[in-house]
Order: C-alpha cells, then sequence, then structure tokens
C-alpha cells in the first residue's frame, strides 16, 4: 500500500462510522460542533458525512483537532491511510511529510484499531514497527512514543518463562523484556482479566473435597437416570477442587455438557455456596435449557444470557463488577469460545474472591467476533486445570460432519434422516435462491422445521448470497414493508449489534413496536411515541435504544452466528469465500437438528478446511497470566 504523502489519492468517501467497536455519535443538541467539524472537512476536501462519526470518535473538541491535525481522520473506521494523507496535503501544504510525527501517531493507533478488527488484542513492538516502515514513516521510534503520549495506545512490557531453572542461584542477567503495544482500553482489559484470573485461583478453596464430589455426582447421575462417562466425572471433581477451569470438548458433547452442568449445580446445592450458569446469547441460553429440561435437570439450575448476568447496560457498562459481585460461589459459562477480552474482563471482576469459574470450550470453534482468544489462552497457560469432556456414543450426522471439519476433512456423514444436505451452487445467484428456497419452502415442507426455527448463517456479508442480500430476500418473503425503522419493520427477524439493557451483540429476535409510557409500569411522563423492542428467545421484550444497534437477523454473518444454535441451519458459502477451518466448522456446529450446505465455492472450500487450519490472534493473556 503506497501511502507516502507525496503522491495523489482521491478524495476520500467511506463509509461512516464510529471507532472500532466504539459508542455512535455523540450528542450535540445545537449541532454546533458537528457544524465545526464540517467546516474543517470541507477545507480540506473531506466529505462532510464524516462530521458526526469525528465527533463520536474526538469529543466536542473534533473540529479543532482535525484542524490542527487531519490524520485524526483515522479514528475514523473506514477511512484509508491514502485519504487521510490526501486531506492532510490540502490542510498542510508543505507541512505534510510522511515523517510528521503527527501521522505517526495516528497512524500507529490506525494500525492497532485494525488489528483489533482482526481480532488482535496487541502488537508485538518490532510487527507495529515495519508495518509503520511499511506507511513511510522513517523515525518509527518518534512515531510510537507520540502515540503513547496521546494516552490512546499503552506499552506493555513482559518477560517470556523462562525454560530452566538457575543453575547454583545465579540468576545471570535479566533478558530483555517484550515490548506490546495495544489500544489502551483493550491492553488495560486483558491486563485486568488477566490479574482477576490470578485473584481466583489464588483465593479459591474447595468448595467440596474430592471423595464427596465423586459421590454427589455419581447420586445426581443416579437421579436423572443417565450415567455420567468416567471422564466427566473425572472433571467435576476439579470443577470442585479448583478455581479456574477449562472443560473442553466438541460439536457432538451435548449430553456432556448438560451432566456437567446438571452434576456442578448439585455440587453447588450440596456445598451450599450457590450457582450461576451462563451462556454467550439469548438464543444459546433456550437452547442449552432446552436440553437441560431434556435430561431432566431443568429444575437444577437455569442459563441465562452473560448480558443478563452480568446486568449489562451498554458496552464496557455492567451493574455487576467488584463492588457488586455475582451471587454465587460457582460460575459456569458455557460457549466460552465466544468470550473476548473486554466481556471477560468484566465477568472475572464479577465474581468475589473464592469463586470457581468453569468456562466450557470448543476449541475448535472460531475465536469470538472482538479481540482476544481467552479461552485458547487460557488452556495453552498451563496456569488453570484443564479437562476434555468426551463426546456422547451417537452424537449423529451433523456433530460427525462438524467433526469431520475439525480434523480437517470436509465430508458428508452419513444422515439417513437428512439431518445433513449439502446443495451444491455454481454462482452466488443460485446459491441465494436455493438458499432462500430452502428457508421458505424445502425444510419446512420436507422435515417441518418452522422457519422461525431455521437460521441462515453465510461466510460474507456483501455480495449476492451474503447476508445483506438474504436479508432483503427473506424479508420480501416474509414481512414486506416501508421500513419504518431505519429499513425494519415489526415482525422483522433482526440482529442486534451492540450490548443494551437485556440484550448484547449476537442475539436474534423479532422487533416490536411499543408505546413510550414513561416507565415500565406504565407511569406518566412518557413522549407516546412508537419505541422498538426485541422479543427475544425465552420471551424477553427489550426497549432498544438506538434502532442503529439492529439489523435483519433471518441471514448473519458466521461472526455473528458465534455462540449460539438453532433447530436447523443453512450454512452459504457463496464463490468468493475466503473461509477457515474454524469459521466453516463454527457455522455447522450451528445447527442442532438439521444442516444444509449451500455450497458454491468449488473446491475452495475443502481446501481451506484442510489447510487453514487456524485463525492466528495476537494477543498477551497467557504471558500475564505466567507473570502473575
Amino acid at each position: 500500500m503506497s501511502a507516502t504523502p507525496g503522491s495523489e489519492a482521491p478524495t476520500p468517501v467511506p463509509t461512516p462510522q464510529g471507532p472500532a467497536g466504539g459508542p455512535g455519535p455523540a450528542a450535540d443538541p445545537g449541532g454546533e460542533t458537528a457544524g465545526r467539524v464540517r467546516a474543517a472537512l470541507e477545507r480540506m476536501g473531506a466529505p462532510a458525512a464524516l462530521a458526526d462519526p469525528l465527533v463520536a470518535a474526538l469529543g466536542p473538541d473534533a473540529g479543532a483537532e482535525v484542524s490542527a491535525d487531519p490524520w485524526r481522520l483515522l479514528a475514523v473506521s473506514g477511512v484509508t491511510l491514502e485519504q487521510a494523507d490526501f486531506c492532510a496535503r490540502r490542510a498542510l501544504g508543505d507541512e505534510a511529510s510522511p515523517d510528521d510525527p503527527r501521522r505517526g501517531r495516528a497512524l500507529a493507533a490506525h494500525l492497532l484499531r485494525r488489528a483489533a478488527r482482526e481480532g488482535h488484542t496487541a502488537l508485538e513492538e518490532q510487527r507495529l514497527a515495519g508495518a509503520l516502515r511499511s506507511a513511510g514513516v522513517r523515525s518509527v521510534e518518534p512515531a510510537m512514543n507520540a502515540a503513547l503520549d496521546a494516552g490512546e495506545v499503552m506499552l506493555f512490557e513482559m518477560f517470556d518463562e523462562p525454560d530452566d531453572d538457575f543453575d547454583e542461584g545465579d540468576p545471570g542477567e535479566m533478558p530483555d523484556p517484550d515490548r506490546w503495544y495495544a489500544l489502551t482500553r483493550l491492553g488495560l482489559a486483558e491486563q485486568d482479566l488477566g490479574e482477576s484470573l490470578v485473584r481466583l485461583v489464588g483465593t479459591s478453596e474447595p468448595i467440596m473435597d474430592s471423595a464427596t464430589a465423586a459421590e454427589t455426582v455419581e447420586a445426581t447421575a443416579e437421579r436423572l437416570g443417565a450415567p455420567v462417562d468416567p471422564r466427566t466425572a473425572a472433571a467435576l471433581v476439579t470443577v470442585a477442587l479448583r478455581g479456574v477451569c477449562v472443560l473442553e470438548h466438541g460439536a457432538g458433547a451435548d449430553t456432556a455438557v448438560a451432566h456437567t452442568i446438571a452434576c456442578a449445580a448439585a455440587i453447588a446445592a450440596d456445598s451450599e455456596v450457590g450457582i450461576a450458569v451462563a451462556a454467550p446469547t439469548s438464543q444459546a441460553a433456550a437452547d442449552l435449557n432446552a436440553a437441560l429440561a431434556g435430561l431432566g435437570a431443568g429444575d437444577s439450575a437455569t442459563a441465562v444470557p452473560l448480558a443478563s448476568l452480568l446486568e449489562t447496560r451498554a458496552r464496557g457498562v455492567h451493574a455487576r463488577g467488584s463492588e457488586r459481585p455475582i451471587e454465587a460461589g460457582l460460575v459456569v459459562v458455557a460457549g466460552a469460545m465466544w468470550l473476548d477480552v473486554e466481556r471477560a474482563a468484566a465477568l472475572v471482576d464479577a465474581c468475589a474472591d473464592g469463586t470457581h469459574l468453569v468456562l466450557l470450550a470448543d476449541r475448535a470453534q472460531a475465536p469470538s467476533a472482538a479481540p482476544g482468544n481467552v479461552a485458547a489462552d487460557l488452556a495453552s497457560s498451563r496456569t488453570v486445570h484443564v479437562a476434555e469432556l468426551p463426546d456422547d456414543p451417537d452424537s449423529g450426522p451433523i456433530a460427525r460432519t462438524a467433526a469431520g471439519v475439525a480434523n480437517g476433512e470436509l465430508d458428508e456423514a452419513s444422515s439417513p434422516g437428512r439431518e445433513v444436505v449439502v446443495v451444491p451452487a455454481g454462482s452466488a445467484t443460485a446459491a441465494a435462491h436455493r438458499t432462500v428456497q430452502l428457508i421458505t419452502d424445502s425444510i419446512p415442507r420436507a422435515l417441518e422445521i418452522p422457519p422461525e426455527q431455521v437460521q441462515i448463517v453465510t461466510a460474507t456479508r456483501g455480495g449476492e448470497a451474503g447476508a445483506d442480500a438474504l436479508n432483503t430476500a427473506c424479508k420480501e418473503r416474509f414481512n414486506p414493508g416501508p421500513g419504518t425503522y431505519g429499513g425494519l419493520d415489526a415482525g422483522d427477524r433482526v440482529l442486534v449489534t451492540a450490548d443494551g439493557p437485556g440484550y448484547a451483540a449476537g442475539d436474534v429476535g423479532y422487533l416490536r413496536v411499543g408505546t413510550d409510557s414513561g416507565g415500565s409500569g406504565g407511569e406518566s411522563g412518557g413522549t407516546g411515541r412508537p419505541v422498538p423492542a426485541v422479543e427475544l428467545p425465552g420471551g424477553a421484550l427489550c426497549p432498544v435504544a438506538d434502532p442503529a444497534h439492529l439489523r435483519p437477523g433471518w441471514a448473519v454473518t458466521v461472526a455473528a452466528a458465534h455462540g449460539s444454535r438453532w433447530t436447523a441451519v443453512v450454512a452459504v458459502f457463496p464463490p468468493e469465500t475466503r473461509a477457515s477451518r474454524p469459521q466453516a466448522y463454527t457455522a455447522m456446529a450451528a445447527a442442532r437438528r438439521h444442516l444444509s450446505i449451500v455450497q458454491a465455492t468449488g473446491p475452495a472450500l475443502a481446501e481451506a478446511v484442510r489447510d487453514k487450519a487456524a485463525l492466528p490472534r495476537h494477543t498477551r493473556l497467557a504471558q500475564v497470566l505466567r507473570e502473575g
């Protein structure tokens, strides 16, 4: 990418968005702040549509900041370095240079924001320096120091764990530390998460001795009328003894997971510590509760969405925390591969000293949609106990197909009941047509699964067979309307894209519309205006403060589907798919009873499953834990 200010570039016209993962536009009732920003943007040849995102990113002084430093445009997601350089030349003339400290400062933060969008929590100094040099910055140290001085970026120095003990008590020379740069909020969240986990490990005491725990597990299995696998029983004894555990499992371990939660609830009840069970989304919680009820353990523990457990109010704002911790001595989180560092940090902060934390994680899944790789980092850190739960004796065709993908093989398992069906498509147009046909006709007619229990999970958002196009087609078929609420209408299936009271990013529900009555009890003082709300699985009806937090939800991307499961899934792989093994696995493992795979990639998907075995992420959590 050529990004040197010496060459011309087109006027930037990016999609107006806030900073990566950041809040929406800040309130500006009089429009004065946005007006000053628009004037500054006009002087440098940038579109006025960037004004609100810049105010959201930079605050009320955005106009003055961008006038003094045009590279501050990079704080808006979608603005490229070439576009910011163009605006800088227009505003600064000959003063604009590749080594301008303002450019280096903004570019370092921009590179870290881009890395965060790819799931990384931090970048090593050499990697960040190399990226800066590639962007034309010749003196990288002043650029990185300027980014640190601005406060948006932090430096973390860490020491590798020594391989050998010191000989004869001589420590020798201290090695140079690893130097990591991170966005301040992510760096602090990862540091807090690691230190809080060390706190839980250090303060925990057994909530039950091993013999009593084994007896409790055996008694629970007898009550449920289903034997517990010895490996599950051994893992549960560890849960009773250890402060933090990661219990790994595959797509075919539904019974083992349900047994684990039911027996953990019995251990918590007998030891009188109490239990809290959380799942990533409302859909995941409803699915887990159905599994517990099917086992006959529905009265032992009830899973709730993590947002409900933490009493989430907005992104990064939770009523539960260190001052008001979760009221349970045993906290179990299913679907833990979904956890990113910020949510995990909030969860562990809300666990009081001595709490036992259990993460149930399917390591074959893709890592979280947001930055971090929490469950995998914990398991690899060698600082917590890790156990493996067994697959069910007859896990079924969907689990066998997913297990094949986890092992690098894309083979359709034998499915006499049409549990797994592969639907070839020669083009994106054909893939879209077959997908809509499956959800509207084929699956409901042949399998008697109603459309509302069928979820489309596609590998892309754009394109003819991406989530946006498929949602447009589904809306025309299921709920045509004028799009009264930002393109949506009451009755639309919707995807929630941000956290709020009672809901979380990744929730899928139905849009309902009520009236603002001024309070939950109907007190006076309301505006009487229509208020959009989302009806979630389980029946909760949650008002949504910002309709921009909703998108059509008949079709979602793999990242948005992460952590949830549905009765039937149509997994769509358009021709332009650049999938990986974890992404393909995550899409397929989201199905419980039926999986249709719409395959329009030719041999590319099988090659990706075979060759692209992981989605590497740069994170610091394992080192933080080992240093603790």
